[in-house]
């Protein structure tokens, strides 16, 4: 998993709102069990998963389901870490004008991986 997304990587992101799913490709960065993704605290995404955790992800020869989590504010101390992590893993956007940093509405979504499956080189990993 590290070799693969342990880097900037577009995933799909499937979240549930009334029943009815919605997908969303976003860029993502895995570590130890997890993905994370900045994205905005009023996105639908955001909405959704206040209301329903339970997400579903897939990307690169992966299928997985998880838990997504609000890690509040990108500039918080609790987040300095992961996020000096994820600002050198999207370096090639980060900075492009797309991502407001400094709004306390830019926030790191975690998404915990709860099962999964993974095919690499021939050879099939479920998790």
């Amino acid at each position: 998993m590290t070799e693969r997304f342990g880097k900037d990587s577009i995933i799909a992101l499937a979240t549930v709102e009334n029943g009815v799913p919605y997908v969303r490709n976003v860029n993502a960065y895995y570590e130890s069990g997890a993905f994370y993704i900045i994205t905005h605290a009023r996105s639908n995404k955001m909405r959704h998963i206040k209301n329903n955790p339970t997400v579903a992800i897939a990307g690169e020869w992966l299928t997985a389901h998880g838990t997504g989590a609000d890690l509040g504010y990108w500039g918080k101390k609790e987040n300095q870490g992961i996020a000096e992590t994820l600002k050198t893993a999207f370096a090639a956007w980060i900075d492009n004008g797309h991502t407001d940093l400094e709004d306390e509405n830019t926030v790191i979504l975690r998404v915990e991986l709860t099962d999964g499956l993974l095919f690499s080189q021939g050879t099939r990993y479920a998790f």
